[in-house]
């Protein structure tokens, strides 16, 4: 099981039994507004209020990735492009929808809805 604190830690809950372990995974520092596995499990992205997306592979056991930063462009929300784990899709309020690469970041294409967006 994993989780977010307010203060931007990601926490994983390992459940067997009448028994757990705690383990702090990631702290960035800024509150994860959500928790998202890419279609494999094997990805975990980090997204803040802010417009930042990180992403954490389990597996890995690292650090999370400041994968990007949309602040200025008042995000909304972020998702794995699917199939496969290579894209993200994030969404402005102002209707804007952006496609990033995953592997680097890198802002890919973009397509303006012409309406404000709501969650």
């Amino acid at each position: 099981l994993y989780f977010s604190a307010q203060e931007g830690i990601l926490i994983f809950y390992h459940i067997k039994d009448l028994q757990y372990e705690i383990k702090i995974c990631a702290d960035i520092s800024e509150p994860i507004s959500s928790l998202l596995f890419s279609p494999d499990y094997t990805s975990l992205l980090l997204v803040t209020d802010q417009g930042t997306v990180y992403s954490y592979r389990p597996v890995h056991s690292g650090e999370a990735v400041k994968l990007l930063d949309t602040s200025s462009s008042c995000f909304l929300a972020a998702d794995f492009l699917t199939p496969g784990n290579n894209y993200c899709v994030s969404v402005t309020i102002s209707g804007e929808v952006q496609v990033w690469s995953l592997e680097d970041g890198t802002f890919l294409s973009k397509l303006n809805l012409g309406i404000e967006v709501h969650v």
